[in-house]
Order: structure tokens, then C-alpha cells, then sequence
């Protein structure tokens, strides 16, 4: 037991240690972490370490894509679902088939429902790496979400496809059955993922100002999402993601500013290490996977992993064309269908709402106001040949893949050599791809957002919510909650502030250089911060305070200092 404490404390300081350093080296966590792994696994002395795949499948999976899908937006999800359920379904069910017709043709003694099983195994992407990178070297927003929606939801996919072809080797199984266990698998995953969502979202906005309770249940839902699933012969998968993606949207509303901090803190933390902790055991791993197919061709097995991911490159290389072509000729519809839709928004609120029929005239407004953004934002967000580029060379393998190939029955024949096919392919990925992967997004030249039109964008939003926050301080009818009527001097200094806040939006839209008033104001305020943190550090040190008064000034500084952020 102190070895597996001691293996694990290891563990984490190298996760941390290399999560510092990789940025710096200019290659992602997940890469370094294979090949830190690998040479870990190479010193005298280092124990045999084997992690049971269901733990990680049902231990490891659900927090790993809960913590991915409550941060995604769901309005970015919405916009490009379809471009997602294309890779997520139709190119991991391509890639599958095409791998395991590959792998039967080239081990037809495996019979072809085994060779579909590997190709499920290796035929979902994970975007870990992808998106790590691509945040990093500033790719469009709209790629991120696009990796980062594929990375959720196939693997469910890819799952369903592995529990179909591990039955169709000892039992029959028709296209027409597998299709509907899929649909099954897919409407009672989504349907139990979004009940949980809303039942945990709902429990949690019921005990605000109790953050411990509120992150406590945060950390099982999950679990209440995956594990009914799983039981209904569902897709657990999809039931974490929608849970994820639901609790994420509905945050903003139901949850205190704290709860949301503390959320997005707790989670990817968790995040990081489970991530990452798959990716250091999958090249831990690999000296023991070599061993065993050491005696029946090395060699052999191992080509047959390099053929593997040749095909699956290839593959997504191939499906990424005809997408491509299909989200230009969205962007091309968009571009003529804008100036239509505005000028129809025009008409509708020109002529306004019946007498009795308010509520569904703003409903309607609101409606083609969305559409209205959609549109723009297809016109304006299309992806190019060159971001197709980025999503082709973008199919790293992961913890899916690791999990879900020691899941493979153990009577299969040749399991120790498609076990080694499937790390094969993973560690092919995440090295070469993965490696090369930044000097893809260089040589391409893409970049993200325009700066200037982000600052403005913001700009403008923000003088939204102070215009809503001046509308509130400027109401005749505004009082307490007792119903008492605020004091004139607090009225008229919260009116003060708010034009002040106003002022420094519009200097937002002027304002560039580090040099400039609002910059230096806010390192004065930090500079503040430093001092006050300072004195109280001295005053702890002299101990004539009681701890629950140091306590709450350390509060009162915490809070100050999160403003500046």
C-alpha cells in the first residue's frame, strides 16, 4: 500500500513538473508525459504497474469529460453540431471499419467482428493535446470547440461500436440491430445526462453560500450520470457529457459567483491530473505490452500498428474534404442570407407587437435575433482549407484508447499483439502528430480572433451591463429588500460609480498601450493588494490578532485581488 501512495505522490509531481516545463519547451503535456513515462518505466527497479481498464472506463472517463463539457459553450456546441456529429460518429464508424477491414485483411485468423473491435478501440481521437496546443498557439475558437466538441462524443461512438463487435464474435448481430442499440444507447444517454444535469444544477442552486456542499455534490455527478446509464445499457458517455454541457449553461444563472469560481477551479484540477495521469501510465505501460508480444513478432506487431495509423490518417484526411466543402458552402449561404434576415428583423420590429400578444412577439424577436447571430456567425467564422488542415492532422489517440483495448476478451486470439497495435497507434499519434502539430499550425499560418476586435467586442458588451446596472439605479420605484427606499447619498455616490465605470469602458476603445492610464491604475491596485498581504503577513507573524480575525481580513484581500484578474 505505501508503494501505490508512493507511485502516486510520483506521479503527481511529475504531471506538475511537466505541465510547468512543456510550455516552455514548446511541446505538449501530454507527449512529454508518453515519453516521460516510457523512460520511467526503463529504470532499475521500477514495479510493474497495472491498472484494471474498467477502473479507468468507470472511475477515470466520467470526471475527464464532465470537466471538458462544463466548460464548452453550448452556444459554440449548438453552431457547429453538426460539424461535430460528423467527426464523432460518421468518421469514427468509417475509421473503424476501415481499420478492422485493414487489420482482417492483414490477420484474417482474428476473423473480421475481432479486427472491428481493435478498430473501435483506436478510431476516436482524444483532444487533449489538440486543444492544449491550439489554445496555446492562439487557433480560432471556432477549432477548439470544434476538437473539443469531437474529443466528447466519440467516444461514445467508438464504445458502442467495441460492445457491438465484442458480442458479433461469439453471437450474430445484424446492421439493422447494432444500428438501433446505437440510437438506444445515444436518446437514454442524452435523456438520463440531462435529468441529472437539471436535478444536481437545481440541489446545488438550493444550498448557495455552502460552497464545501455545493463542490461535493459537483464531484458525483458524474457518476449520476454514468452509472444509470451504463446500467440501461446506454451510452454513459453521452449522459456525462450532456450533464456536463446542461450544469455548464445553467451555471451562469443558478450558481453564486463563488460556486462558478470554485467549479472551475476544483475541476480542472481534476482534470489535469486524470488527463494527464492516463497519458504518463500509457508510456509506463508500454514496457509490459511489449513483453508480452516480445516472443510471437515484435516486429511484425509493430508494423501493423505504423499500417494502422497510416490508415487513420489517411481516413480523416479523406472524410475532412468533402466537410470542408460542405462548411464553405455554409459560409457562402450565410454571406447572401444575412442582409435578408436583418432586413426581416427590421419589418418585425417595425411593426411591433398586437395588444395581446407581447410575450410571443418577444419570443419571436429573440428567436430571429438568434438567427440572426447564427448567420453572422457562419458568414464570419468559416473555417478554411487551412483549418481543415489543422482538424485533419489534429487525430491523436488516447485515453480511450488505452482503456478500451485491455478491455478486449481475454480468449481473443492474438490479444497481446492487437493490445500493442492499439498503444501502437496511440503513441504514434501523440508523438508524431502531437509533436509536429505546432509547426502544422506555423507553417499554415493561422491565427485566432483579431485582438483589436476582441477588445471591441467586449467594449461593447460591457457598456450593455452598465447600461443595465444605470437603469437600475435611475428607477423612480427602487428600494430595499424590506421595502424601504435607499438613502439619497448612497444613491447618488452608486450613480458616481457607475458613470466612472462607464468612462473607463469608452477608454477600453481608445486605449491600447501598456503604459496607459487604466493599465498603470490597475498595477497600482495590485502593488495595494501586495502591501495590504504584506502587513497582514507581519501581523499573523506577531500574533496579537485572534485567527478568526486574521481569517476574515485574509478574505476581504482574497476577494480584492480576484477583482484584478
Amino acid at each position: 500500500m505505501q508503494e501505490l501512495a508512493l507511485l502516486a505522490v510520483a506521479g503527481v509531481l511529475i504531471i506538475v513538473a511537466v505541465s510547468y516545463f512543456a510550455p516552455k519547451l514548446g511541446v505538449a503535456a501530454p507527449v512529454l508525459l508518453v515519453l516521460v513515462g516510457m523512460a520511467c518505466s526503463q529504470l532499475p527497479g521500477a514495479p510493474h504497474v497495472a491498472v484494471a481498464p474498467e477502473l479507468i472506463l468507470t472511475v477515470v472517463l466520467p470526471p475527464i469529460l464532465y470537466s471538458a463539457a462544463v466548460n464548452v459553450p453550448v452556444v459554440d456546441f449548438r453552431r457547429d453540431f453538426t460539424t461535430i456529429g460528423s467527426l464523432s460518429v460518421l468518421l469514427v464508424a468509417v475509421s473503424a471499419f476501415g481499420t478492422g477491414l485493414l487489420i482482417w485483411w492483414l490477420l484474417p485468423e482474428i476473423g473480421f467482428a475481432a479486427a472491428l473491435a481493435l478498430g473501435a478501440v483506436i478510431s476516436p481521437p482524444d483532444a487533449v493535446a489538440a486543444t492544449s496546443i491550439g489554445k496555446r498557439l492562439g487557433l480560432p475558437p471556432r477549432l477548439v470547440t470544434i476538437l473539443e466538441g469531437e474529443g466528447l462524443v466519440n467516444d461514445a461512438t467508438a464504445l458502442v461500436l467495441l460492445r457491438t463487435a465484442i458480442v458479433a464474435i461469439t453471437a450474430s448481430v445484424t446492421f439493422g440491430g447494432a444500428l438501433g442499440d446505437f440510437a438506444f444507447a445515444v436518446a437514454v444517454g442524452v435523456v438520463i445526462g440531462f435529468v441529472a444535469g437539471l436535478v444536481t444544477v437545481w440541489v446545488r442552486s438550493k444550498i448557495q453560500g455552502q460552497p464545501v456542499l455545493t463542490t461535493a455534490i459537483s464531484y458525483v455527478v458524474p457518476f449520476l450520470a454514468f452509472i444509470p446509464a451504463e446500467e440501461l445499457h446506454a451510452s454513459g458517455v453521452i449522459a456525462v457529457v450532456m450533464a456536463g454541457l446542461v450544469t455548464g449553461h445553467l451555471s451562469a444563472r443558478k450558481f453564486t459567483a463563488h460556486d462558478r469560481i470554485s467549479e472551475r477551479t476544483n475541476w480542472r484540477t481534476i482534470q489535469l491530473l486524470l488527463e494527464n495521469g492516463v497519458f504518463l501510465l500509457m508510456g509506463f505501460e508500454l514496457t509490459s505490452v511489449v513483453t508480452d508480444v516480445a516472443e510471437d513478432g515484435l516486429g511484425r506487431t509493430l508494423l501493423l500498428g505504423v499500417l494502422a495509423t497510416v490508415a487513420l490518417v489517411v481516413l480523416r484526411v479523406a472524410f475532412m474534404v468533402p466537410l470542408i466543402a460542405m462548411l464553405r458552402r455554409q459560409q457562402r449561404r450565410a454571406d447572401a442570407f444575412t442582409d435578408k434576415i436583418a432586413t426581416f428583423l427590421e419589418r418585425v420590429t417595425a411593426r411591433g407587437p398586437s395588444s395581446d400578444n407581447d410575450k410571443r412577439y418577444e419570443r419571436g424577436v429573440r428567436a430571429i435575433q438568434r438567427k440572426q447571430a447564427d448567420v453572422a456567425f457562419y458568414a464570419s467564422e468559416g473555417l478554411s482549407w487551412r483549418g481543415g488542415a489543422v482538424l485533419a492532422w489534429s487525430g491523436m489517440r488516447g485515453v480511450v484508447t488505452l482503456a478500451a483495448a485491455q478491455t478486449l476478451p481475454t480468449d481473443l486470439p492474438h490479444r497481446p499483439e492487437l493490445i500493442l497495435i492499439a498503444f501502437t497507434v496511440a503513441i504514434l499519434t501523440l508523438v508524431v502528430q502531437g509533436g509536429s502539430l505546432p509547426l502544422v499550425i506555423r507553417w499554415l499560418g493561422i491565427r485566432g480572433n483579431d485582438e483589436e476586435h476582441e477588445r471591441r467586442e467586449y467594449a461593447r458588451l460591457a457598456v450593455e451591463l452598465i447600461a443595465a446596472t444605470q437603469e437600475v439605479v435611475s428607477n423612480p420605484e427602487l428600494c430595499r429588500e424590506n421595502g424601504a427606499p435607499f438613502d439619497d447619498e448612497v444613491l447618488a455616490m452608486t450613480r458616481e460609480r457607475t458613470l466612472a465605470m462607464s468612462e473607463n469602458v469608452d477608454k477600453m476603445l481608445v486605449e491600447q498601450k501598456a503604459d496607459g492610464h487604466r493599465h498603470q491604475h490597475l498595477e497600482l491596485q495590485r502593488l495595494m493588494m501586495d502591501a495590504q498581504q504584506n502587513a497582514l503577513l507581519d501581523a499573523r507573524a506577531g500574533g496579537t490578532y485572534s485567527s478568526h480575525t486574521l481569517e476574515r481580513a485574509q478574505n476581504f484581500i482574497d476577494s480584492q485581488q480576484a477583482r484584478l484578474i
